[in-house]
């Protein structure tokens, strides 16, 4: 047994042994390896600069010829073929087996740092005639002697190249002539010659000042106050102070200290962004300066980080809207004709999120008595509708979100968290139509949280019918500031179709609707029978909406009832259906207005075709689409002179009024004159294409879809780049976070939902909802616990 215990130590021990030996050799092979390695980069690095002189001795000759003295050029005919002696030495196959060699295991390296040291030394002793350089380090000029070492006298040069082996004789011979050069007396002369100052401009070229010597300037007091001001906007608006008077503060102050506006770095840069918003030129100023001290700004308290990045895939575009098909309102329809033109472009997919109604709200709102069992069935009602009017086969999604009735609002109200019904996958870019609307009872994930970039579009002038109602001044007190603390919440830019609406925070005009094309058609048959002469408008005036009063309806009675003698004999034809249609009736009747009341039909009916003047006196219309669909099948059309009217005043049929005597004036021009038919660039203005092209540029879409990956917007200035979306941390997006994560708190609590005017049970989707639309039950898809 100690026999056995024996042997088995010494196999232990001789294991250690030749672990230890393998891992030393190791070691040392790796050693080598390094060696061999770094003597090759000497050799690349040797013939790179050797290259370099050659080209400076050959671009300098004739130069040289010319100016220089005698002995300058006898200097370089000297120092040349040591240069071709280096370089032979250097390029000869065995160099590395020699330096290997020089530098074995066995070898003994000896370096001498006196020449470090002495190069590092306060000043020293002053040389006459010694070259310098415009390369500083640490304060003084580079001279020949920091390059080559501290040189001694000739006597002792001798001495020294007898004892040492380390310098070659290439090397040695070059030292020996630079420094007879150095000492001669036309040094002066040749100092100043062409062929220094090439030289010097190659060494500065080769070498690259660090980014971090260069010292941006701090922010100033008056920087420092417009970066204030500005990210205090969402604050002073709420205090009465509009935003154009904020952007004059921030433009005055950021001119007291322009010099120093678009991050400084050098006296000879140029700005790089003549020319564009004082916001930007502020953001970049404001990122310059946090680059300069290696601040990166990750986030604030409220962002959420994990958004989809859209980097590796296409981009996905996500509307979401308050109304669908078979009803027939604006925000029915327009989001459904973005959606099949944004597809269009193949540029990006498209998804369409649009309410379920069940089966008794569906027989509240969708006309003849129409109603779907399945959102399938409702889908293909869609897609065969929209198909029949655009002429091409629309590839986008169509999904479905739960949604209730509401009768007092006259609206749909969702039910639920809306994003939730937008996959993470595709969570990249959102259109809220309405979005106002969309969120007044939204308790859910925020929308610039889960999405990249998030658009509004408005429709409605909440506030022009609020203040029809009972209490309408105080109720649209309320709701104005309710509108603003969503859309500031939620929405990154928001686009109003007209300046008829609420100005709400980021927000710009623009009309980025278009007409059905099928309206488009129809004008230009009028127009090419009207040039065969045949009689296109057969019927004088007619009068199409919604029969609410709120739609123009009150207008139009007052306006006829006023001047019913003026208009003796004026006949007009009203379509429509709605909630006050007896009332309406009943008032014309008792007014003895000639008014003939017909039932709502489509305005692209044919028993509308033969009308020469279209009636509109509403002012609570955002955009009137019958307006636009008129305008496209060459009527006149009579309109009040409205913001909600400007985009059709460049149209020549438009024929705006201003007060009831110039309404009778008007109608009586159109009754007696024909419309001027649509120019090709007309047509255009009112399709989707042209609007379209018009919400891309105005959503910033075109910018977000064609950006780089990291997103941000950045200048290029003296070699760097810098960029301000991530680095720049921003008061309005704490600000915005504090408010949705309040809106959040508030919109979770049942009691205060119902007074505010929630639909009861809102605030998930219900029983019916889960069965029609196959969704899991709200305590099981949202836990409580989270669990």
């Amino acid at each position: 047994m100690a026999s056995e215990g024996q042997a088995s130590t010494s196999s232990n021990a001789f294991s250690f042994i030749s672990k230890g030996w393998r891992e030393v050799k190791d070691s040392a092979d790796a050693d080598l390896q390094l060696m061999k390695h770094r003597a090759n980069e000497f050799k690349n690095l040797a013939t790179s600069f050797d290259r370099e002189l050659e080209n400076l001795f050959k671009f300098n000759s004739a130069s040289a010829i010319r100016s220089s003295p005698r002995s300058e050029i006898d200097f370089v005919k000297r120092l040349q073929p040591k240069l071709s002696e280096f370089r032979r030495v250097y390029s000869s196959p065995d160099f590395s087996k020699k330096v290997l060699e020089k530098w074995g295991p066995r070898s003994r390296i000896r370096i001498d740092l006196s020449a470090i040291k002495n190069a590092l030394v306060s000043e020293g002793e002053n040389r006459d005639g010694v070259m310098e350089f415009d390369r500083v380090r640490r304060g003084r000029p580079l001279k020949f002697s920091e390059f080559w070492g501290e040189w001694k006298g000739d006597g002792e040069a001798e001495d020294e190249e007898r004892q040492s082996n380390k310098d070659w004789e290439p090397i040695r011979a070059l030292k020996t002539r630079l420094k007879e050069f150095e000492k001669r007396e036309f040094l002066g002369g040749f100092k100043n010659s062409e062929f220094v100052e090439k030289f010097k401009s190659s060494l500065k070229s080769m070498y690259k000042e660090p980014e971090e010597s260069k010292a941006v300037p701090p922010l100033d007091v008056t920087e420092l106050l417009a970066c204030l001001v500005r990210q205090s906007e969402p604050f002073l608006d709420q205090l009465g102070v509009r935003r154009n008077v904020c952007e004059k503060i921030v433009g005055s102050l950021c001119s007291k200290s322009k010099n120093q506006l678009l991050h400084p770095l050098s006296s000879g840069e140029s700005s790089v962004l003549d020319g564009e918003n004082i916001n930007d030129e502020l953001d970049l100023r404001i990122a310059s300066v946090l680059q300069s001290t290696g601040h990166s700004y990750d986030g604030g308290f409220w962002t959420d980080h994990a958004k989809n990045d859209p980097s590796d895939q296409k981009r996905h575009v996500a509307i979401v809207t308050t109304a669908s098909l078979p009803w027939m309102t604006g925000t029915a329809v327009n989001p459904l004709f973005r959606a099949a033109y944004l597809a269009e472009s193949a540029k990006q997919n498209v998804t369409l999120l649009v309410p379920w109604l069940c089966k008794s709200d569906q027989e509240l709102v969708y006309p003849s008595d129409v109603t779907f069992t399945s959102p399938e069935e409702q889908e293909t009602y869609i897609r065969n509708w929209l198909e029949e009017r655009v002429g091409f086969k629309a590839d986008f999604k169509i999904s479905f979100y739960p949604g209730k009735f509401s009768k007092e609002r006259r609206s749909i109200i969702p039910a639920g968290d809306t994003s939730q019904f937008i996959p993470s996958k595709d969570a990249d870019i959102a259109i809220l139509e309405e979005p106002e609307h969309l969120n007044w009872y939204h308790h859910g994930k925020r929308w610039t949280d889960k999405f990249n970039h998030v658009v509004g579009v408005v429709h409605t002038n909440y506030l022009e019918y609020i203040k029809r109602e009972k209490n309408g001044a105080l109720q649209a007190f309320f709701v104005k500031h309710i509108n603003n603390w969503v859309t500031r919440a939620y929405c990154d830019k928001v686009l109003r179709l007209s300046a008829a609406t609420q100005d709400l925070p980021r927000s710009v005009i623009c009309n980025v609707h278009g007409v059905n094309p099928k309206f488009l058609r129809i004008g230009e048959k009028v127009a090419a029978d009207r040039e065969l002469g045949q009689e296109t408008f057969s019927k004088g005036a007619y009068f199409l909406g919604k029969m609410v009063w709120a739609k123009g309806y009150r207008e139009l009675i007052d306006l006829l009832a006023k001047h019913k003698n003026n208009l003796d004999g004026f006949k007009l034809d009203v379509y429509g259906n709605g909630e006050d249609a007896n009332e309406v009736q009943s008032t014309a009747k008792s007014l003895d207005l000639n008014l003939n009341f017909l039932k709502g039909r489509d305005h692209a009916d044919d028993s509308l075709h033969g009308y020469k003047v279209f009636i509109n006196p509403s002012v609570s219309d955002v955009l009137c689409t019958a307006t636009a669909e008129a305008l496209a099948m060459g009527k006149f059309v009579v309109c009040a002179n409205h913001p909600s009217n400007e985009f059709f005043r460049s149209f020549p049929n438009c024929l705006t009024y201003e007060t009831p005597e110039d309404f009778v004036a008007k109608v009586k021009e159109a009754m007696e004159s024909d419309p001027k038919p649509l120019t090709p660039e007309q047509r255009y203005n009112l399709s989707w294409e042209a609007a379209t092209q018009r919400f891309m540029e105005y959503s910033d879409l075109d910018k977000v879809l064609n950006k780089d990956n990291n997103g941000a917007k950045s200048s290029i200035g003296n070699g760097r780049k810098i960029s301000k979306s991530a680095s720049v941390p921003s008061l309005t997006g704490m600000v915005d976070g504090g408010l949705a994560f309040a809106h959040y708190c508030l919109t979770g609590n049942e009691f205060l939902r119902l007074c505010t005017g929630a639909i009861p049970g809102t605030r998930d989707y219900d029983k019916q909802h889960c069965k029609d639309l196959h969704l899991l039950p709200p305590h099981v898809e949202n836990p409580i616990y989270g669990w």
